[in-house]
């Protein structure tokens, strides 16, 4: 096991060793690609592709490097503390669209926990709302009306609107700490689908009183409720698989670490003073206000000399999760847009070149789907027209099979999945999944379902960049939270120029190179059959599955609980007419602020 502190001294070792050995790997795969590509002889589209496996490769295998350095470094022994916290906090939840009910009983949720751990006079939470429906401004009237009857919450729970959502949700929260900021300590920063343990706020400010240079600390939040197939893999994928990429990053991210946008808190004071976000010059999608603030706002941090750490094994953080390809490529686009615009910033003064990496990171997540398809495209081409002029002569016959590459990529992606369950086979983790067939089940089937699912995420993925480049503006769609069941039709119109585009790729191949046309058919097939996957996976599980069971399913968390008991409580006695006549007395909330 490595013996270290992943926000101490040894992130520089970590970060030189995972890059060194990203670099190697990814190179010899390189090299050993153009050997067999050109075997007779190496042509100009040979170089191409072997750029763009080189290119690709490198970030495939980094991921892969991450998640083993995580398999091997112990998980952090918890310092319970009892000492009296110092500061006050505010509890920060931006709204824009959403479920006031469910949205509001998460607060309700929250307080009764705070309440709970004797900490009221510690947390306030405010609800800063960015909405532009009239139906859901309306409704944040009713049940914020219902909030303020829950128990200690007068002067504790506040409420606020901005008619005009000026920076979204990163000027949301900005305007909260330009105006309010000054009477608290500390932020905890959430989303509307977001649930905290008191007892997680508690030990999150704890750590903040102990140490005055942690400028952020992000916890790694667990995904709850989700009940389709598309929805039970990423929640499973993120409760089993993320918690160890998540020590393995640590690692390298020391004091320089991430934070998500939700689910961490800030020091008020940190942030205040390093986190004013430009307004970038020119027009949306590379111009204006920052989309995905919180990697710049990380930065920021990090440049004024502050610590951003990340926490794995903070418990009690939960959030949400899409429950369907449709509304993952929503959120997804408006991602992308967020990481293309950081090419913008990737000379800002000042920054450290961890926060640099990052940047350039999360622009190839995004990068990488067209890459790909590129490599797909110039292999196609490469079949048809076989013999291209050759630019270089041919390096001998290639050492091993062919095959041997296909392999080399399988293991890049499955391996570290299977280390994980072995590790937890060892420490006894699996049993909080199931058990160790259930959890090797379910990693087979997270892998199955990813695997099918990726030629049309990948071109889904492409899309996106491609609009961007194009310059059109995704915006800031309102996110449909909840079970979404896609119907075929509905899956068609979403993804029929991805049946389209390979039905002609396989289609070409067939009729000009159908030696090549087995090599393109598993990335082919599943993309033309898009409409049935998406409408497949967008169906609610059957109950007695336990595919995909997570800790959570074994034993309920206090708060997941505690937010259903109020949400179905709040929904009981609130008819749709009693609803709608309160509606029609309130157009708005009382404005309440701190």
């Amino acid at each position: 096991m490595i013996e270290t502190n992943p926000a101490m001294h040894g992130a520089a070792f970590f970060r030189l060793t995972a890059l060194l050995g990203t670099i190697v790997l990814s190179g010899v795969g390189s090299y050993l690609f153009l050997r067999f590509s050109g075997e007779g002889g190496i042509s100009a589209l040979d170089l191409l592709r072997t750029a763009l496996i080189a290119i690709s490769g490198f970030w495939l295998v980094w991921g892969s490097v991450v998640a083993i350095l995580g398999v091997f470094t112990p998980v952090a022994t918890a310092r319970p503390s009892a000492a009296p916290l110092k500061g006050r906090t505010a509890v920060l939840v931006p709204v824009y669209n959403e479920d006031a009910m469910a949205t509001f009983a998460r607060i309700a949720a929250m307080n009764a926990s705070v309440i709970a751990e004797g900490l009221a006079d510690h947390f306030h939470f405010m609800v800063l709302s960015d909405s532009q429906s009239t139906a859901c401004v309306a409704q944040e009237a009713v049940w914020f009306e219902r909030l303020l009857a829950e128990p200690h919450s007068a002067g504790r729970i506040f409420y606020r609107r901005r008619e005009r959502n000026i920076g979204r949700k990163a000027g949301n929260v900005e305007d909260f700490i330009a105006r309010s900021g000054a009477a608290y300590d500390y932020a905890v920063i959430l989303d509307a689908d977001s649930l905290m343990e008191g007892a997680t706020m508690a030990a999150m400010v704890r750590r903040m009183d102990e140490d005055p240079g942690l400028g952020l600390l992000q916890t790694v939040p667990y995904i709850i409720n989700a009940q389709t197939l598309f929805g039970r893999s990423i929640q499973f994928a993120a409760a089993y698989l993320s918690p160890t990429f998540a020590r393995g990053a640590a690692l390298m991210q020391g004091r320089d670490g991430p934070y998500w946008g939700h689910n961490a808190i800030v020091r008020i004071s940190a942030f205040a003073s390093s986190c004013g976000l430009p307004e970038l010059s020119g027009a949306p999608p590379f111009g204006g206000h920052i989309l995905s603030h919180d990697y710049v706002e990380a930065a920021l941090l990090s440049r004024a000399g502050w610590k951003v750490e990340v926490d794995p094994c903070l418990a009690g953080s939960y959030e949400e999760g899409p429950e369907n390809v449709i509304e993952y490529a929503k959120r997804d686009r408006r991602w992308c847009q967020g990481n293309l615009q950081h090419a913008r910033l990737l000379a800002a003064p000042g920054l450290t070149w961890w926060s640099r990496f990052t940047f350039v990171r999360g622009i190839m997540a995004y990068l990488a789907s067209p890459l790909w398809l590129l490599l797909l495209v110039s292999s196609i081409v490469a079949a048809i027209f076989p013999d291209m002029p050759v630019v270089l002569s041919g390096l001998g016959p290639p050492p091993v099979p062919f095959w041997t590459l296909g392999l080399a990529v399988v293991l890049t992606l499955v391996l570290p999945k299977l280390l994980i369950v072995a590790r937890g086979l060892v420490d006894g983790r699996n049993r909080r999944f199931g058990g160790t067939p259930v959890a090797l089940l379910s990693v087979l089937g997270e892998i199955v379902l990813s695997t099918v699912l990726a030629p049309t995420m990948l071109l889904l993925q492409t899309r996106a960049v491609c609009q961007v480049l194009l310059g059109i503006d995704g915006g800031w769609p309102p996110t449909r939270r909840g079970q979404n069941s896609v119907s075929i039709a509905d899956g068609f119109r979403a993804s029929w120029w991805i049946v389209a585009l390979a039905t002609l790729a396989l289609a070409s191949t067939l009729v000009f190179a159908p030696a090549a046309a087995i090599w393109l058919a598993p990335a082919t097939l599943p993309a033309m059959a898009a409409p049935v996957l998406i409408a497949a996976t967008s169906r609610p599980r059957r109950r007695s599955s336990t595919l995909f069971q997570t800790a959570i399913d074994v034993t309920p968390a206090s708060i997941v609980v505690a937010h259903a008991t109020i949400l179905a409580a709040w929904a009981g006695p609130m008819s749709a007419a009693d609803t709608a006549a309160a509606m029609a007395d309130r157009k708005a909330p009382r404005h309440v602020s701190a």
